[in-house]
């Protein structure tokens, strides 16, 4: 039994969308270091769990606290501010934007100044704006993604955007980045590389990670602990070799066969 107290803690999550029950009963906690997964077959609720998390929707029952303070209810810019940094299946970048842009518009929240400061172009606004752009090169740099600041993300290859996604969730330096499908795309022979990546990521940013994903090897090589949901429900929770061997979830995925 962990002794830590929960980063993360989501605690009886049911979610309806008019008379569609998605969630039901989802109990959850992430602990400070940790590389979790939450899977489960298509169509099974993953994606509603991270917004309900990061505040795209208002859970229709249960609470989700962070560090003991409650999110329910609160904006997705508000939990962002709170440390909950976020990635999406489908990449989400300002695409007639530069990759630069990209990165310091995510500072949005906490700029700091006033719109009377940018009309008068004050000395607190050209500083701020300094400082953004400055942290925005640095953590360009650290990923490698400096060569390519100025360029428009609709132009680059696909592993670079999300290359550029992930950077934009950690400006903010989270707590905590939800990952959602980040082998979306990508051919069997580029695993290897994302697995190596989002070990960089947890190690250079000490950061808690939860990730959706589809992609046994990548969930299993990278991931202490597992939740498995299907039809809106709990099904499995435990190390990923438990869960792999757990008739439920080999029931779930594919019939009589072998998770591997």
């Amino acid at each position: 039994m962990n002794e830590q107290k929960p980063l993360l803690k989501i605690e009886h999550l049911t979610h309806r969308f008019g008379g569609l029950q998605a969630l039901t009963d989802i109990n959850v906690e992430l602990y400070q270091g940790e590389i979790a997964g939450l899977i489960g077959p298509n169509g099974a609720g993953k994606t509603t769990v991270f917004n309900l998390v990061s505040g795209f929707y208002v859970p229709s029952e249960g609470k989700i606290t962070l560090d003991g303070k409650l999110l329910n209810g609160l904006r997705p810019h508000q939990i962002a501010n709170m440390q909950i940094g976020r990635t999406f299946q489908n990449i989400r970048l300002w695409s007639d934007m530069t990759v630069l842009d990209n990165i310091c518009i995510a500072q949005h929240s906490k700029l700091g100044y006033s719109l009377k400061d940018v009309f008068l172009r004050t000395k607190a606004y050209k500083e701020r704006e300094k400082q953004i752009h400055e942290q925005a090169w640095a953590l360009l740099e650290k990923f490698s993604l400096a060569d390519s600041a100025l360029d428009y993300p609709k132009n680059l290859p696909y592993g670079i955007q999300r290359r550029v996604e992930i950077a934009r969730a950690l400006s903010l330096n989270p707590k905590i980045l939800l990952l959602d499908e980040p082998a979306a795309g990508l051919s069997t022979s580029d695993l290897d590389g994302l697995i190596s990546y989002i070990r960089w990521i947890h190690d250079t940013f000490n950061i808690t990670i939860w990730m959706i994903e589809h992609q046994m090897q990548v969930i299993m090589t990278l991931c202490d602990h597992l939740k498995v949901v299907d039809f809106g429900k709990e099904i499995a929770d435990g190390i990923p070799d438990e869960v792999q061997k757990n008739p439920a979830v080999i029931k779930a995925y594919l019939g009589n066969a072998n998770i591997e």
